[in-house]
């Protein structure tokens, strides 16, 4: 945008008609220090066994392991790691961000069958020397992870990305997230709308209201990231695609009478055709009815 040989206008001028300063011109991004790095791995690995550990928690926690680091360096990396305590917190008053309001739909909602709910949510990933992002759209009723995707920052494009391969997929009647600027944003809003897809949105504060999603995490966290050291963002894509299809298609699901999502999902699919959702219920005798949590409508917004 900038040319720094123009032959008429000098980069003062080209950055003053741009409204820009010249010293963002030159400014590169500095990579998180070795320390710091180390930081965010157990900062994660923490987090993902204790989601309730907020700064002053996580900073105690820190300590008590041997490790001098105070409250603002834990408060910048959690920010820049998207993780915020999991717990109820007050209703406050105020503007909000802005953004266009959605109500929660899943308040005790019976939900029994695949495309009803669709969900999402960001979390952390580590690599060797670095971090990434990891996105993913579940359906709610068979948490089948229809579709995911990496970013090496909280820009909202791979976000817009996953949701689009997940809708090529099939249609929700409910998409829910929480408000998260990645989700309230209007290429990801206007992309369901589109589709006529109702648009449920976690209450502030309300720790419960996206609560299978963070449980894949933790799965995922566990059973492959933490095991696993990958290199870089290469590595990492190429054993979560493995991991994923082996989530989705081999790993029995407790709650799912120890049967794969996939096989609730694309079962699930067949009894509709053939009997409309009812059939959904008693497929092959799965227990596959959930009801969303009902969390008391005083607690969040």
């Amino acid at each position: 945008m900038i040319e720094v040989d123009h032959p008429e206008l000098t980069v003062r001028r080209q950055c003053a008609l741009l409204d820009m300063s010249r010293a963002s011109l030159y400014y590169r991004p500095v990579d998180e220090s070795a320390e710091n790095l180390q930081f965010m791995r157990l900062i994660d690995e923490t987090y993902t066994l204790r989601p309730f550990y907020g700064v002053r928690k996580m900073t105690a926690h820190l300590r008590r392991a041997g490790r001098a680091v105070n409250p603002k360096r834990v408060r910048r990396l959690m920010r820049q790691m998207g993780l915020e305590a999991i717990y109820p917190k007050p209703r406050l008053s105020g503007a909000g961000d802005g953004h266009k309001r959605y109500p929660y739909l899943l308040r005790d909602l019976l939900i029994d069958r695949p495309d009803q709910v669709w969900c999402t949510d960001i979390t952390y990933l580590r690599l060797r020397r670095g971090f990434l992002y990891l996105t993913a759209v579940m359906d709610w009723h068979s948490r089948y992870v229809l579709s995911w995707d990496l970013s090496g920052s909280l820009e909202a494009d791979f976000c817009v990305q996953a949701l689009h391969d997940a809708l090529g997929r099939g249609t929700p009647d409910i998409f829910n997230t929480d408000q998260g600027v990645q989700f309230t944003g209007d290429a990801f809003t206007s992309a369901l709308e589109a589709h006529r897809v109702r648009i449920s949105m976690d209450g502030r504060g309300r720790c419960f209201d996206n609560i299978f999603v963070e449980r894949l995490w933790r799965t995922v966290k566990y059973e492959e990231v933490f095991l696993r050291d990958y290199a870089d963002p290469v590595e990492a894509r190429q054993s979560l695609r493995a991991y994923f299809r082996f989530y989705n298609e081999q790993r029995p699901h407790q709650a799912l009478d120890d049967r794969t999502p996939a096989e609730v999902y694309f079962v699930g699919h067949s009894a509709g055709r053939r009997e409309g959702s009812a059939a959904a219920r008693t497929v092959a005798g799965i227990p596959v009815a959930l009801r969303a949590p009902s969390i008391p409508a005083t607690v969040g917004s």
